[in-house]
């Protein structure tokens, strides 16, 4: 009942907003002329978006862009199109204002609008840590079977894996509840504890992903100590606009095939959108293994929203739902090396040609359904802003692992969490920007299974923070102070009227900060550097956890005694950027006291301490805590050579490397760390004569996974991984009508065309079971794989 009053009281505050913040004076426009800096002519269909209102336009067949309806005062404007060079200004609108730009031919991102991580949206070289983008281009030319997956193109972004549908991610090394996800402002909250348990959010309902790399805890609180993804699909069609579009994508390796579709209206300043998905896929295979037995999954998607933006802001309702059923891998074989399952009368049996091609995954599975509500507000209140976020969701998550009886959930938790977060900006004075805020969140977990993995629990956290930012004489100084607390309280935890734990009643408090500056030594290189002290609760799992579930190979007992991860990081950059070449060298240390990682268990003779839970075997796992430091090295180098100015070659290398400050067992290396890795990309755009074709590229990917042998041998916790090498290419294009509007994107990619058999060192399969033909142990990653995806964009004016 709580939380349903408080989802009605900010449905109505958004429905008021309006209302009670509205100014319709001091009105101004924004009008210009956009063209090539090269050849002088006119670009048509350039996006110009004024960031923190949400509004935009597009520019015509003239290259004539007009945007109406903006309060007076200083607006940061994006200007972007495919194939040139982002620009970011910041322009003092009065009235009817004039600003024509000219773009610079360019694949190299190295100025865009960036509007996490701070108080207000900010441009690339203003801030002073690490931040990659990726927008929805991106991830129309890219080969993944989810969103995360996407994003591990960039430096030091990787994924830890449990099959195609499920992958967790991890930045500079770090994952679980240290990665913070913000979907339109509002944290998501969906069980991200656990190592199976992916992310709820649909692909194709993203236009933009922002992945700040160090910590944010000032900004964000517990749960951003490694670093902020923030996952922007909400953004409305340009003023008086309609857009439909159509996308589909088809892939061989697993015959995975999905449909989407959304639509997005703006008339006056009245907008809404909606969207739909359906997503699935077979098992998947690879040379060793051929068709992984349970790998299969299918989604299904909508959501949409509907608001109102105008000189005094705007208000958004957003809605969105995510289904998914994945099957967890076990990797169970017989004596000859065939994938095996359980019947119903607990008999095990080959698994089948229909068990590999079906959408339906098998027992064990689990079935994720997230819905979320959210309102998202940003008020000017004379010359202030405030911005206030709302959201409401409920996380169902359930493991059925019983094939006697296909129907009975192993485990089920509901999950329901309301969030807010406001912040209020006072005008700029003297150069100085200055806002303060405050964001929390409450949250109910409740246990339905038969089983129970964590107790039922109530979680309250509250934060409240205070920003600053100053340019003196073009060297940008940022920085801010938090102070949070976090109450966490259990319920005893039971199984089958048995009790497996006490009740517990915890609170966390701590105070983050993180101060930085970027120095601009002339037009083309700038220097950053950041420090920052940040915080992380234990999660309810690591201190209350006594039990396994479906999936896993391990059983985990938490330590309710644990105590609070404290960071201190320090981040220095060096970027270089010119039309035909950009480099970025960034390097950080990150030292944590009461660092939390899980361990495996042993028994009397110094062996693994097994369980046996419903006759399956289980390795014993518990929480620790130790000092430790984790230091690392990003290199990203674009060429875009002159004057082959259709060539665009992009090489980035990753490392990072965690110890404990003493040896356990004899071992210092933290668990679980990314390999080292070197990406190199050679494109080429292909400027075609026929009008007909745009855009037109060729890429060939070479990713470079080098050998992992910084490992965490204690109480055999984790092995080696030897290195790979995969080889992917990709060819697409846009195809436009007689009148210059783009009617489609055709994209096509084979990854892994050399079918490589490999185990990255992140992947939860790699521990699986024996394969006892082989001897091969765990299951290995996708072999090879095409892809084809369609696109159908349509646009009129209203």
């Amino acid at each position: 009942m709580k939380s349903f009053t408080q989802l009605i009281f900010f449905l109505l505050l958004s429905i008021s907003s309006p209302k009670l913040f509205a100014l319709q004076n001091n009105i101004g426009s924004l009008q210009g002329i956009i063209k090539d800096s090269k050849t002088n002519n006119s670009i048509e269909g350039v996006s110009v978006f004024i960031v923190d209102s949400k509004i935009g336009g597009s520019t015509n067949s003239l290259g004539e862009y007009y945007i109406s309806n903006i309060k007076n005062g200083k607006h940061l404007i994006e200007v972007s199109h495919i194939g040139y060079s982002t620009i970011a200004i910041e322009i003092e609108i009065n009235g009817e204002t004039k600003h024509d730009f000219s773009l610079v031919q360019s694949v190299i991102e190295n100025n865009a609008v960036v509007v996490m991580g701070t108080s207000k949206a900010a441009t690339l070289k203003t801030i002073p840590f690490q931040v990659s983008i990726m927008r929805k281009q991106d991830l129309l030319q890219s080969s993944s079977m989810n969103i995360i997956e996407s994003i591990t193109k960039k430096a030091g972004v990787s994924s830890l894996s449990t099959g195609p549908a499920i992958s967790k991610p991890l930045i500079r090394g770090l994952g679980y509840n240290r990665v913070l996800t913000v979907n339109d402002g509002v944290r998501q909250e969906g069980q991200q504890w656990g190592d199976e348990h992916g992310i709820e959010i649909d692909e194709a309902s993203v236009n933009k992903i922002e992945v700040l790399k160090g910590p944010a805890s000032f900004m964000y609180g517990s749960d951003a100590v490694a670093g902020v993804i923030n996952i922007i699909s909400n953004v409305p069609a340009p003023l008086n606009t309609s857009k439909i579009n159509f996308g589909s994508n088809y892939q061989t390796n697993n015959h995975l095939r999905s449909l989407n579709g959304n639509i997005s209206v703006n008339k006056n300043g009245f907008n809404y959108s909606a969207y739909g998905t359906y997503k699935g896929a077979g098992a998947y295979q690879n040379k060793y293994d051929g068709y992984v037995f349970n790998s299969n999954f299918n989604e299904h998607n909508f959501g949409g929203h509907i608001g109102y933006n105008s000189s005094w802001g705007y208000s958004h309702l957003l809605l969105s739902n995510f289904d998914l059923k994945a099957g967890l891998i076990e990797g169970e074989r017989d004596d000859e090396g065939y994938f095996v399952k359980t019947l119903s009368s607990g008999i095990s049996t080959r698994a089948t040609n229909e068990d590999f091609k079906s959408t339906e995954p098998s027992i064990p599975y689990q079935h994720i359904r997230h819905f979320k509500v959210a309102s998202d507000n940003n008020l000017k209140i004379g010359e202030n802003l405030m911005t206030l976020n709302l959201g409401w969701q409920q996380n169902r998550r359930e493991e059925f692992g019983y094939p006697e009886n296909e129907n009975t959930r192993s485990l089920f938790f509901n999950m329901k969490t309301f969030t807010y977060s406001s912040q209020f900006h006072f005008k700029e004075y003297n150069g100085w920007k200055n806002a303060i805020g405050i964001n929390g969140m409450n949250q109910t977990n409740q246990n339905l299974g038969l089983e129970q993995l964590i107790p039922d629990y109530q979680l309250f956290d509250a934060g409240v923070f205070v920003f600053s930012q100053k340019e003196v004489k073009k060297i940008n100084f940022s920085g801010g102070l938090r102070i949070d607390n976090r109450a966490i309280e259990t319920k005893k935890l039971l199984e089958q009227q048995i009790e497996k734990g006490d009740a517990i009643k915890k609170t966390f408090s701590n105070f983050s900060g993180s101060i930085g500056l970027s120095v601009p030594f002339n037009k083309h290189s700038t220097f950053k550097f950041n420090i920052a002290k940040a915080f992380r609760a234990p999660g309810i799992s690591e201190l209350c956890s006594n039990g396994a579930h479906e999936g896993t190979t391990r059983y985990e007992y938490g330590d309710k005694n644990l105590k609070s991860e404290i960071s201190v990081q320090t981040d220095g950059a060096f970027e270089w950027n010119q039309e035909h070449f950009s480099l970025n060298i960034a390097g950080y240390l990150n030292q944590f006291n009461n660092f939390i990682f899980y361990r495996k268990l042993q028994n009397a003779n110094g062996e693994d301490s097994i369980i046996n839970v419903e006759e399956k075997k289980l390795t014993a796992f518990a929480f620790d805590q130790q000092k430790a430091t984790l230091a690392g090295l990003e290199i990203t180098i674009d060429i875009h050579p002159h004057p082959l100015d259709w060539l665009h070659i992009e090489n980035s290398f990753s490392f990072v490397r965690g110890w404990f400050q003493l040896p356990i067992e004899g071992s210092k290396n933290l668990p679980f760390i990314p390999a080292p890795r070197l990406q190199t990309e050679l494109r080429a755009d292909i400027n075609s004569k026929n009008k007909s074709v745009k855009n037109m590229y060729v890429k060939v990917e070479v990713e470079n996974t080098f050998q992992q042998n910084h490992v965490f041998l204690a109480y055999n916790t984790e092995t080696t991984t030897k290195g790979y090498t995969l080889v992917n290419v990709g060819i697409g294009s846009d195809f436009f009508n007689n009148k210059n509007k783009q009617i489609a994107g055709v994209y096509l990619t084979a990854s892994n065309i050399f079918d490589v058999a490999y185990q990255s060192h992140v992947s939860r399969l790699k521990y699986a079971s024996e394969n006892k033909a082989t001897g091969r142990t765990g299951v290995y990653n996708l072999g090879r794989n095409f892809g084809i995806k369609l696109n159908l964009p349509l646009e009129w004016k209203l």
